[in-house]
């Protein structure tokens, strides 16, 4: 049996204006942390208050989830954009959410990159260490949460926070980065959770057939995903049943 504390996160806050997508109100009965969408990828300002208050209200943690300026796309199609426009974009939207969860008494508690954006930073040890440098003149000790990659240690490497984490509901290549959907489908709730329990106990199978390192300590389960609500439910069960505690990172929030 695993002794773990593990993070349930979810992307959530992905509606936009008259479109609707998504069930955030269910999926926060079954996580712990929610990232949510900044209005470059998804979101608008009506959109990011709701789902920061819908977060607060069920005592999960709430933080930023930035993406490239691609509301066609959804956020992921990489775009081109220097290293110094993509620190941009995060400010621009992190400071967009900060001020939104200000007036909901909430406080950010964590940055998480979405889509075609995390595949970039994860792949770039100067860029993520950039944006996690910036993030601390926005708002001092906000863990930048991402992959276990080598950009990840380099951010460690430079004593910047960061919390490693990855999605259970997506394959992984051989580099331990998650494969990005364009379309979400329905998937197996099983499936995903025994995913979930592997990633639990530090390491994941890859699309190459291999077992590689996975040390998370927040696992991912998108919002946008069909089946989302069922699919949260199904990990949170099955993690608790293997002897994973299940709680959030982040003291200011109520540990269900």
């Amino acid at each position: 049996m695993s002794s773990r504390v593990i993070d349930i996160n979810a992307d959530a806050g992905e509606s936009f204006g008259r479109w609707s997508l998504g069930d955030d109100a269910g999926l926060f009965k079954f996580v712990t942390t929610t990232n949510i969408a900044c209005g470059y990828h998804a979101g608008d300002p009506t959109t990011m208050r709701v789902a920061v208050a819908l977060a607060r209200d069920a005592g999960i943690a709430a933080g930023a989830h930035p993406g490239y300026p691609d509301l066609l796309g959804f956020g992921r199609r990489a775009l081109p954009a220097t290293d110094s426009d993509v620190v941009d974009y995060v400010a621009y939207q992190v400071g967009a959410l900060q001020a939104i969860a200000a007036t909901e008494a909430v406080e950010m508690t964590h940055v998480k990159p979405h889509g075609a954006l995390m595949g970039r930073i994860c792949r770039s040890p100067q860029l993520a260490v950039d944006i996690a440098r910036v993030l601390q003149s926005i708002q001092p000790g906000i863990p930048l949460m991402f992959a276990p990659t080598a950009a990840f240690h380099a951010v460690l490497g430079e004593g910047l926070p960061a919390i490693p984490e990855n999605a259970a509901d997506l394959d992984f290549d051989a580099d331990g980065i998650n494969i990005v959907e364009p379309r979400p489908q329905q998937k197996d709730p099983e499936s995903v959770a025994a995913r979930a329990i592997e990633m639990a106990n530090g390491s994941v199978s890859t699309t190459a057939g291999t077992s590689i390192s996975m040390p998370v300590k927040s696992i991912c389960v998108h919002g946008d995903r069909p089946n989302a609500v069922a699919v949260a439910a199904t990990v949170r069960r099955r993690l608790e049943e293997s002897g994973v505690v299940v709680r959030s990172l982040f003291r200011k929030v109520d540990q269900r």
